[in-house]
Parts: structure tokens; sequence; C-alpha cells
């Protein structure tokens, strides 16, 4: 089957009040070709997203995502942009209560698609115990462990409506290789509902694969998809265009003429 589509058709498949899972890790091999095709789309159609934006790290990409209203809510353990500073629209929104943050850890996001890959409710741990992120977070509840009576924290279950991963390359059936650094990238492809993956290359066939066929829905040929973020070993972050990100981003104002001008370039 072949399942190659454009940017703007894979853009179209988000749809208003999803949540938006974002692959990669902090500013590795993030899509953001999708998040400029999602830009240009809402630029055209002024939709109202009201998007959750599920990543285990977010970044450059998220942070695009949120200066342009399209975020309502957030999940991920780290929003920022490493060396080159914080995020400056997160940070701007999130500092004037603009944007509803759930917290999150490593722990409760492993938790939670564990516990969809289970096909089960929630997942049981014992991280956040003797914590305060359980006041933080009155969904995530108590359960008793019926064999040692142990309390444990009840994580629930996460599942995507959308995933988008950003692959070194793909074929046309939908398999997909992401390479070593996978955050929980395969674990998105198995618990959501839908799953586009952008790829460097289009070949006509993987001797092996990260991702597989029947778990994939769309594939999109986007070379430099991940740029300016990095895409090992195929080409390393622009680092210059990150920190002129940070620099010149600092509320909406300044937040529009940059994208005024990354959409147009």
């Amino acid at each position: 089957m072949n399942k190659l589509i454009s940017l703007p058709e894979a853009a179209a498949l988000v749809q208003p009040g999803s949540t938006l899972a974002l692959g990669g890790l902090t500013l590795y091999r993030r899509p953001l070709a999708f998040v400029r095709a999602l830009l240009q789309r809402n630029r055209q159609k002024n939709i109202r997203f009201d998007l959750t934006l599920l990543a285990f790290t977010a970044g450059l990409e998220s942070d695009l995502l949120v200066g342009a209203g399209l975020v309502r809510q957030t999940r991920t353990c780290y929003f920022g942009l490493e060396i080159f500073g914080l995020a400056p629209m997160f940070t701007y929104c999130a500092g004037r209560g603009e944007l509803e943050i759930l917290e999150e850890t490593e722990a409760s996001l492993a938790m939670g698609l564990r516990a969809t890959l289970a096909g089960v409710g929630f997942m049981p741990g014992r991280a956040w115990l003797g914590t305060d992120l359980p006041r933080l977070r009155p969904d995530v509840l108590t359960v008793t462990d019926p064999y040692s009576g142990e309390q444990l924290m009840a994580f629930p279950a996460i599942h995507p409506d959308v995933a988008v991963i950003h692959a070194l390359r793909a074929d046309m059936d939908g398999n997909a290789l992401i390479g070593k650094n996978r955050g929980i990238d395969e674990e998105l492809a198995l618990t959501a509902n839908t799953v586009i993956v952008t790829a460097e290359e289009i070949v006509p066939e993987l001797e092996q694969a990260d991702l597989v066929a029947p778990f994939v829905d769309a594939i999109v040929h986007a070379p430099l998809g991940a740029a300016p973020t990095s895409c090992h070993p195929l080409y390393p972050l622009d680092g210059e265009a990150i920190l002129a990100y940070a620099e010149q981003v600092s509320d909406p104002s300044s937040f529009q003429v940059y994208l005024d001008a990354w959409l147009s370039s």
C-alpha cells in the first residue's frame, strides 16, 4: 500500500481539540517541516486548534506552535532550547497564565504510554510517592497493590490522537528508520490513533525498520524536515538559526515578525 501524502495533506489530519504528539528529542529529529505546514494551514484557514501538545521534551517546534496560538495545553517533562536558553513563547505564555500546563515527568509519560500499550486504564508505579506532584495532578490517583498492600501511584493511560515522527528514511508502505536516539517515538507510534512519518528519504523498500507499516498511517517526503534541529547522522543542528530565534523572539509582536519571515522563506 502506498501511504505517501503531501505535507499539506498531513497537516489536514490534525483536528481541533486533538492531542498532538511530536517525536524526536530536545533539538534532535524534530518534525519542523510538519510544524511549518500546520502553521501555514492555520494561517490560511484561521482554525482554532486548541491542541494538547504532547512531547517527551519540547523545543523549537513546540514553541512555534505555542507562539502561534495553536496550543491550549502542554504535556512534557521539559520545554526549552537547551544551551540556547529558554523557549521564549512558552515562557511568555506560561508566565501570564495563558497556557494550561499539565505537569509531567519522564516516569508519568512513560507509565501513561505503557498503560495504553497494555490496554488498561492506568499503570501503577512508585514514582511521585513522597512528592508534591500529586497535588498538581489530582487526576493521578493512588491504588493499593492487592498482593502486597503497598500504596502506588496510578498513572492514567495516555492516548495521542496524532503522532508526528521524523525519520531518516521510509518506504511507501510505511516502514521507517529513525536511528539510535529514539526517545519515545516507538511508543508514540504504537499508541496514537493516527501516525504520520516525515522522512528525509523515501526508498522502495527498507531492509530493517524501527517503525513498522501496520502502525503508520501516512508517509511524507520531507528533505531537511528536521532543520534547524539535527538529524544525525545526516546533518547537524543549525546553532545560528536556533540562537537567532532565541534572540529575536520575546513576546507576541517579535514572534509574529519572526513567524512571517520563517513561513515565507
